[in-house]
């Protein structure tokens, strides 16, 4: 597994010599591994998705063998990112339907660094050099592989964070010039349009093998339980599969104490009044976009398996 760089979130725009800014897509997190025989897609889990990206690992056949780049993928929807439809790429159950979505619904990969090239692990030299690795790499090949842009001005880099969330760009991330790699640490920054946060996933509703929404108690407020707006099929299945993993008791929401899925009781969903729910114990975590108010319920992007 490679484990890659992570980015601290901040409030306002850092300025200062030596910084470059990238917008930052919303998408699924890829590593592109191509080696002498073949190309691996690596979620940012550590799993593996190259059967679900069909069109990318086609076009990254056109890399040099030892190559791995570091991006995000994306799929484009009437002139801007949608991420929903890269969750639906990701949740294909089968080749035959992963090759479907590849035509309906292709795939575009942002790349933002090289971490090695010909073989040779580019991770300790600063970002500068690696960025210029990647422009001579990718910029021959064209779509679907394509390096993110990039600015050391932050007044094109303010530019870019005021007008370009209507393409679903969803901020900026900064980086060092003079930087290696960070594998594994929040050494870089992101700046998001959104308010996206972690929240602890206190349980759910629906059944274990198809759970409906999460009952969330985000950092910030009362720590009331909020029910979140209904999950994707992939995101029912990721969940799905947690709860199996804690064991056959909870699988089969059978049992009790500490873990047990028996509905608890009842929590208050938006439009829906009073529904039941599973606890979870110890809690999962997980990325949510939630607003200062609560309308709309907040929205899970994605399950937060690092924490």
């Amino acid at each position: 597994m490679i484990s890659v760089a992570l980015a601290a979130p901040v409030r306002s725009l850092p300025r200062g010599p030596g910084l470059a800014y990238e917008p930052k897509f919303d998408g699924h997190r890829m590593v592109v591994v191509r080696t002498a025989e073949r190309v691996v897609l690596q979620a940012r889990s550590g799993r593996i998705v190259t059967e679900a990206f069909p069109d990318l690992a086609a076009a990254a056949l056109s890399l040099p063998a030892g190559t791995v780049l570091d991006g995000e993928v994306v799929v484009w929807h009437a002139g801007r990112t949608d991420f929903a439809l890269v969750q639906r790429r990701a949740a294909a159950p089968t080749a035959a339907r992963a090759a479907v979505l590849a035509r309906t619904l292709p795939a575009s990969y942002a790349a933002f660094d090289v971490l090695e090239l010909a073989g040779l692990d580019l991770r300790p030299r600063a970002y500068e050099r690696r960025r210029a690795l990647l422009l001579d790499l990718l910029l021959p090949l064209g779509p679907p592989l394509q390096p993110v842009p990039m600015t050391t001005d932050p007044e094109l880099a303010a530019t870019w964070y005021e007008t370009l969330p209507a393409s679903g760009i969803e901020g900026l991330v900064v980086k060092r010039l003079d930087q290696a790699y960070p594998a594994g640490r929040r050494a870089w920054q992101k700046l998001r349009h959104t308010d996206v946060r972690d929240a602890a996933v206190v349980g759910y509703t629906g059944t274990p093998r198809r759970p409906l929404a999460l009952v969330l108690v985000l950092p910030v407020g009362d720590e009331t339980p909020l029910v979140s707006s209904p999950l994707t099929a992939a995101l029912r299945a990721e969940v799905a599969a947690a709860v199996a993993a804690r064991g056959p008791g909870e699988a089969e929401g059978g049992g009790a104490g500490a873990g047990a899925t028996d509905p608890a009781g009842t929590v208050t969903a938006i439009g829906l009044g009073e529904v039941p729910f599973r606890p979870l114990d110890p809690p999962l975590a997980a990325e949510v976009r939630h607003t200062s108010t609560r309308h709309p319920p907040p929205e899970v992007l994605r399950l937060r398996t690092d924490i």
